[in-house]
């Protein structure tokens, strides 16, 4: 591969795509009580939102340091001198910070290797296709500069929609964005949020799953158009019973290329909670 790839533990990239695309993650932290764990390395989705349901205390989480973006570059640095590193949204987190003072630091270590540090505006599978799809076109021989125009295009393309029985982890955690008047909804009320130029916003609620479900089908309509050529992920907190009955939905109305299923990492799972379900996806 001419060029590397290095995201976040928050792309939640199903594992065999990480192995096989050879991207390099870096983790996230996630917080409880004492213990500081590594997202997806010392802590995983599952066990972790069982610990969610019961959680006194919601758990918090931080950034990669500079020196743990530091340490993935090196470790790309080995086979290539090309490297495209996609963060999470700029504005829910410190990452892309982070990541540009490491390739600072890199550029008077290391000044043969280039990077090219691309803020997504995204989070979860919205921000993990753009990797996905750049470790791709490096496999293909694809240049610097096209590695990192495609890693823009599809992170512009994609969008996400989620639903979950609360906003209660969102809002605690304080990630809530331009969702806010949602927090006050009814306990019944499906709450269906997206993102929009980097920041957590309302798309709307409903009074059940399967209703939320059919508006999120809608809304992909919407964005898309009906019976459109779409890759898509689903992604889910300890939720793939509930995740089932929306890709029954989704898969007739869209000509889905290629469909993925992902658990959302610990470090995501603390901010929107168990039971979570969510679709992110792009026209191609």
């Amino acid at each position: 591969m001419t060029v590397g790839i290095l995201t976040d533990t928050t792309a939640s990239i199903p594992d065999s795509l990480v192995i096989d695309l050879g991207i390099q993650l870096v983790p996230y932290y996630v917080h409880r009580g004492l213990d500081t764990l590594r997202d997806m390395v010392d802590v995983q989705p599952e066990p972790f939102a069982d610990y969610l349901k019961t959680a006194g205390q919601l758990p918090t989480t931080s950034n990669p340091s500079v020196g743990d973006y530091l340490n993935g570059f090196k470790r790309l640095a080995e086979h290539t001198k090309a490297i495209v590193a996609l963060t999470m949204t700029s504005k829910g987190s410190g990452a892309y910070q982070a990541c540009r003072a490491a390739v600072d630091i890199l550029k008077d270590r290391m000044p043969q290797v280039q990077v090219e540090v691309i803020d997504t505006l995204k989070v979860a599978m919205s921000q993990g296709w753009a990797a996905i799809e750049a470790a791709r076109a490096a496999l293909n021989g694809v240049s610097f500069s096209g590695v990192i125009d495609t890693a823009k295009q599809v992170a512009h393309r994609t969008t996400m929609i989620q639903t979950a029985d609360t906003l209660r982890y969102l809002h605690m955690g304080g990630r809530i964005g331009r969702a806010q008047h949602l927090v006050g909804s009814l306990l019944s009320i499906k709450p269906l949020i997206g993102m929009e130029d980097g920041v957590i916003v309302a798309l709307g609620a409903a009074r059940t799953r399967p209703k939320a479900y059919a508006r999120m089908v809608e809304l992909m309509g919407q964005c898309v158009g009906e019976g459109a050529r779409i890759k898509v992920a689903f992604t889910h907190v300890a939720a793939l019973e509930k995740l089932e009955q929306l890709r029954e939905l989704v898969l007739p109305r869209f000509e889905c290329v290629e469909v993925l299923t992902s658990s959302l990492s610990p470090a995501l799972g603390v901010h929107s909670g168990p039971g979570t379900v969510g679709v992110s996806f792009y026209p191609i």
